[in-house]
């Protein structure tokens, strides 16, 4: 009998005690083909050439996955692992491994679309909080979304 109320509040107390699945996305529109915008961004290790918290990025290979490995400026470092790319679709696919965002079940894509004249650059994640509040958790992301897509619109603005 007690192994069965333990199993039932169990149940009845799952959806309050587990990390519920957010969402984020985050556009830019850039006034280039988005051919060019590709170049500039689709490399998985050239984030460091275009996000302002990325001090350098070093690829490796692990059990044939690609990983990025990412030193920020604050000191922090991050560890991604490639999941999809295609390039026709101008788009990737990443998971957080290690990092300094209070996350867990990170999984984000980037993406670049004809848009009118230009393009329209997107940049959405799944993940769950983790030590921290939803809405602070939410806050940060849109932090590093935000510093990112500004340094894309202006690598491609500047021509790099």
């Amino acid at each position: 009998m007690f192994k069965r109320v333990i199993a039932a509040a169990t149940l009845v107390m799952a959806p309050f005690t587990s990390a519920s699945a957010l969402e984020y996305t985050k556009s830019v529109e850039i006034a280039a083909a988005p051919e060019t915008v590709w170049k500039a961004i689709g490399e998985f290790c050239g984030i460091a050439d275009w996000h302002p918290a990325v001090e350098k990025c070093a690829l490796s290979e692990k059990d044939g996955n690609t990983l990025r490995t990412l030193a920020l400026k604050d000191g922090g470092t991050v560890v991604e692992r490639q999941e999809a790319r295609d390039d026709g679709a101008m788009s990737y696919t990443y998971t957080m491994l290690e990092g300094v965002l209070p996350v867990a079940n990170y999984r984000s894509t980037i993406h670049v679309a004809k848009s009118g004249n230009g393009s329209r650059v997107t940049w959405t994640c799944n993940f769950q909080s983790k030590g921290a509040p939803n809405d602070r958790t939410r806050k940060a992301i849109s932090g590093i979304y935000e510093a990112g897509l500004r340094g894309i619109s202006g690598k491609v603005e500047r021509g790099l």
